[in-house]
């Protein structure tokens, strides 16, 4: 790694490297937190080193949580405009080790679960799905409905699952009972995710799971669409 053109976010090419070897002979709270804020601005921002620092992290991170929860961080960036594309090419190899501790580490149903199954998710491309989901114990979704472009609010959680419309004064106004899709109904992500959750015993996230992924009816013109669709369509990242 040429470590001359690998600047960090206040262009300084030498401090990250130095604080990658300290943290690799002992685990050093302050050089951790000053990689974190050195590899990763607080608007999502990533820079060369933040990817050239990515393998080091990795290795460190199957023993190391600092370490997994940086380089999650960093994956998670990865689909902003950074401008390292070549960089983040020549980091194939670790993120497909990144992928393997992530999965193994969700078999061993660890505390941070969804902290780990939202870097997994970012790490298999999903940038938008790690970005938003919750536990779904309260969650909502924005989405547009695709016939009137009525703006619709979508409710996962303990307090139901609907669609409605948003009022600011009197909350959620007409709500729709949302229709979850079956297992067998899901495909590409929603399915992975699924399988993923049912396979560690997280019930409810799986639950929340087909949720998402299934439909719901509008409150204004009555129409019926895939919620995960539209999510999507309008938040998906531009690579």
């Amino acid at each position: 790694m040429n470590w001359a053109q690998m600047y960090d976010c206040y262009g300084d090419i030498d401090r990250v490297p130095e604080l990658l070897a300290r943290v690799e002979r002992e685990d050093d709270a302050e050089a951790w937190d000053e990689l974190g804020y050195r590899l990763i601005l607080e608007c999502d921002l990533v820079f060369p080193a933040s990817f050239a620092a990515l393998p080091r992290l990795v290795r460190l991170g199957s023993r190391s949580a600092p370490a997994r929860e940086l380089a999650g961080a960093i994956v998670r960036c990865a689909a902003g405009g950074h401008g390292c594309d070549d960089l983040l090419a020549g980091c194939v190899e670790a993120i497909a080790e990144f992928r393997e501790l992530l999965d193994r580490r969700l078999r061993s149903r660890p505390d941070d679960y969804l902290a780990t199954f939202r870097d997994l998710i970012a790490v298999e491309g999903h940038y938008h799905w790690s970005a938003v989901l919750g536990d779904f114990s309260d969650d909502f979704y924005q989405v547009a409905c695709p016939h009137c472009a009525e703006e619709v609010t979508i409710a996962i959680g303990d307090y139901g699952s609907y669609s409605a419309i948003r009022d600011w004064n009197l909350g959620d106004v007409d709500r729709r009972d949302l229709r979850p899709a079956s297992p067998e109904e899901l495909s590409g992500p929603g399915r992975w995710m699924h399988e993923t959750a049912v396979r560690d015993g997280e019930v409810v996230l799986a639950d929340g799971i087909t949720h998402l992924f299934g439909q719901a009816e509008c409150p204004r013109c009555a129409s019926v669409f895939n919620i995960a669709d539209e999510y999507a369509s309008s938040n998906r990242p531009l690579m």
